[in-house]
């Protein structure tokens, strides 16, 4: 004999402030949802495997793959953030040491150095 579905919490149904705490919030719901057909037995074979898949060995490395990629990215942005702060700086040396100097830096044969 099927059990009947346990109504939902209100508490629950309150709208979230935004898009992705809503999302957040329903798939909260879809867990409990599916948590409990387990607990009663009435779980599909499909929301079975997924929870089994989840829990493997190999989603476990993917999960940690995906992890570090992302660390990964992070620090190249930042690796570039920073090349581009020091590009910068050189520039300014270089503006500063052509001021300072009343010459030119870095031209060609042609250029005159003032003094």
């Amino acid at each position: 004999m099927k059990k009947e579905p346990k109504p939902l919490d209100e508490s629950k149904l309150q709208s979230a402030p935004d898009r992705e705490s809503r999302e957040n919030q329903l798939i909260a719901m879809a867990y409990d949802l599916v948590e409990q057909r387990m607990r009663d037995g009435t779980a599909t074979s499909q929301e079975t495997t997924h929870f089994l898949r989840m829990g493997s060995t190999r989603a476990r490395y993917e999960k940690q793959i995906m992890e570090k990629q992302i660390e990964l990215m992070a620090a190249k942005k930042e690796a570039l953030e920073s090349a581009k702060r020091i590009e910068e700086l050189y520039s300014n040396a270089i503006k500063a040491f052509r001021d300072y100097g009343g010459g030119l830096i870095g031209g060609d044969e042609n250029d005159q150095v003032l003094s």
